[in-house]
């Protein structure tokens, strides 16, 4: 049986990490992503530290299963190449800022007259509109924009960084993907493209839905040390072990708490779950407690409870877990490119009776399907030639 998007064909004009994410999991599902990439040099994740055997290692994880065109778009020649290009593909996703696609003669108003079912997905910073859509902007700025980054602080009160790009994967790479399909089945009614705009900004706003029916159900902004905030409460708490390693502890329900409470031989804390004024009694009790055994001894002290304690993996660790193998979350690709070393790529969350059961671990060199697709466009050799002399590709 066919993937979903087999037959689809996606222009990623992005560079970085948000928009290979999001047209990665549209290759995944089985859509022909052609990276149009510029002649100096091309997606920065190419060249973005750390490096394995000469490329960017994050390069790896967002752009498998993916194919390569050298184009610049400033001369009419490569401004011409695009367009035949648009004209026989199905997306374009564009990651400038607003406005450059426009000033280049290829925005969403040009592009749809050469294809009227074109999806031109635009995923910015800010958006296309408001008083700082001419911004550029990172996971950070997003983060902190939508307030996000205000609910994390440490005991100083200062709000905390965080290694995971949540706002700009998720909020603007997820979100994109989503776009694309829903345009993509409104066209199979409609039989027309439109415009698609995702701002990673919008994203990361609509991630805040608890803190903002805490604050308009309390009339209070969450703060450091509220005895409402997550964090401050014993029976959803991270604990340290006797090895120096942590658990979390999620036990929300009243069945689970209890259950807990009885397994630490704590009982007297089952009918104080909620006692705001007794939660730091509480979070001591039981950090005494697990100050007594090591995190995997817990872990086996546990197992086949239901009480929502699972320990706090290190990167290494979630590479290797069973549970991560079992669902094929983790391929290893074994001395990666005569590396030496084994290279971890994640793997498809979505899981679909018919829909692709392994990843593609083929990765496009710089310009590699040159040729191929220019071929495809009705473009002699000698034609090919010439433009790579120009600097056209």
């Amino acid at each position: 049986m066919p993937l979903p998007l087999q037959g689809i064909r996606i222009l990623d004009l992005s560079r970085g990490i948000t928009g290979g994410f999001c047209s990665q999991q549209l290759a995944d599902f089985g859509a022909e992503i052609i990276k149009v990439e510029n002649t100096t040099g091309g997606d920065i994740l190419r060249y973005y530290p750390p490096l394995l055997e000469g490329a960017g290692t994050q390069f790896y994880m967002v752009n498998r299963s993916k194919k390569s065109i050298t184009l610049n778009l400033r001369p009419q020649e490569g401004k011409d190449i695009f367009k035949k290009l648009v004209k026989v593909s199905d997306v374009v996703i564009d990651q400038f800022r607003p406005g450059v696609m426009e000033r280049l003669g290829l925005g969403y108003e040009v592009l749809k007259n050469i294809n009227p079912g074109i999806i031109y997905c635009s995923l910015s910073a800010y958006g296309i509109t408001g008083p700082m859509r001419d911004l550029s902007g990172h996971d950070l700025n997003f983060r902190s924009m939508s307030g996000m980054l205000s609910l994390i602080r440490d005991k100083d009160n200062m709000p905390q960084l965080s290694p995971i790009s949540v706002a700009a994967l998720a909020g603007g790479g997820l979100y994109a993907a989503l776009g694309i399909m829903l345009a993509l089945y409104q066209r199979e009614k409609t039989g027309q493209g439109q415009l698609c705009e995702v701002a990673m900004a919008d994203g990361a706003l609509t991630f805040m839905v608890e803190a903002l029916a805490q604050w308009v159900g309390t009339g209070q902004l969450p703060q450091h040390g509220d005895k409402a905030m997550p964090g401050n409460y014993a029976y959803y708490n991270i604990y340290r072990t006797k090895d120096d390693k942590y658990l979390s502890l999620g036990a929300i329900e009243a069945r689970s708490w209890e259950g807990f409470c009885v397994m630490i031989n704590r009982r007297e804390y089952v009918s104080i779950q909620v006692d705001v004024e007794r939660q730091e009694e509480i979070y001591q009790g039981v950090q005494e407690v697990f100050l007594t055994r090591t995190r995997d001894e817990w872990v086996e002290f546990f197992a086949g409870h239901d009480v929502q304690l699972t320990p706090v993996l290190e990167v290494d660790e979630v590479a290797n877990h069973p549970q991560m193998q079992e669902r094929k979350m983790i391929h290893w690709m074994r001395d990666f490119r005569g590396s030496g070393v084994d290279f971890p790529l994640t793997g498809i969350p979505i899981k679909l009776s018919h829909g692709p059961e392994e990843i593609n671990t083929s990765f496009p060199k710089l310009g590699e399907n040159n040729n191929e697709i220019l071929s495809l466009l009705g473009y002699s050799n000698q034609e090919i030639t010439a433009y790579k002399n120009k600097g056209i590709i």
